[in-house]
């Protein structure tokens, strides 16, 4: 879609790309969703893609993904044999609701900064325990837990001229054990519901991580394996407003889908599967 009010375009962004924020301002990713509707308050686009934060690292502590990465580039990547759990960027990049093209062009940093409920990249980096280093208008950098970031449906914490530049995912979290559940009303279409659960290897904790069905990411730790009773009490206890309501699914189908599948990955994980 032609955006008609944007007057002008920043080809060659100052560093930090923030440095001249002002109303009317975006930054220009992908662009997928950008240009996707209307943007009737937008006057400038900032051009993020010269910038080249497009890397995928692998290193003694883990992977660093830049934000400009692509969805194509991380589904193509190769892990480490040891990161088993490293499939699930390949599971999280086929639960896009998009095409091959959009994945061309869509970045990982601008499916987590649209913050929207089903946004896959999101649901990935909280369940991998992932940060984010966020960089100001001033210069100055933040890490802060890819859980904190989203606040709510298509809201999150970034100031104005502030943006993300790289996701790093820890090592450990890479070599857990992990199973995963989404629920769509279409084979190819947005998620419902899309759950991560991760367990570390030498122990029987569980980390579990509840997406697209809630306003934000909800992440719950036990230490120990939890009973039936526990695990549904912990669930029941998510506050009734971060349920998300859409014709994907009303709130009560959404906490219905979470505690059928939270008892599903529970009782996977004591039969001693999956990866």
């Amino acid at each position: 879609m032609d955006l008609n009010a944007v007057t002008d375009v920043v080809r060659e962004p100052l560093d930090p790309p923030g440095a001249q924020w002002q109303a009317g301002d975006a930054f220009l990713a992908g662009g997928t969703w950008l240009f996707s509707d209307e943007q009737p308050n937008l006057r400038r686009l900032i051009d993020l893609m010269p910038l080249g934060w497009d890397t995928l690292a692998v290193g003694d502590s883990g992977l660093e993904i830049g934000a400009m990465c692509t969805i194509r580039d991380l589904y193509a990547f190769s892990s480490p044999a040891d990161w088993s759990a490293a499939s699930l960027l390949t599971t999280s990049c086929e639960a896009f609701l998009a095409s091959f093209k959009v994945w061309n062009a869509a970045t990982v940093g601008g499916n987590i900064c649209m913050s929207l409920p089903a946004g896959p990249m999101i649901t990935m980096t909280v369940a991998l325990e992932a940060t984010y280093t966020l960089l100001a208008s001033d210069g100055s950098e933040r890490i802060v837990d890819a859980a904190d970031f989203v606040t709510g449906n298509n809201a999150n914490i970034l100031a104005p001229g502030e943006v993300l530049r790289k996701v790093d995912i820890p090592a450990r979290a890479l070599r857990k054990r992990h199973t995963h559940r989404r629920f769509t009303l279409t084979q190819l279409g947005r998620s419902t519901i899309f759950m991560i659960a991760t367990q570390d290897r030498h122990a029987n904790d569980l980390l579990l991580t509840i997406t697209a069905g809630t306003t934000r990411p909800i992440r719950l730790a036990f230490d120990s394996m939890p009973d039936a009773d526990e695990l549904a009490r912990r669930i029941n206890e998510v506050a009734d407003e971060l349920w998300f309501d859409d014709p994907n699914g009303t709130p009560d189908h959404r906490r219905h889908l979470a505690g059928h599948y939270a008892e599903e990955i529970r009782d996977e994980f004591a039969a001693g599967g999956p990866s």
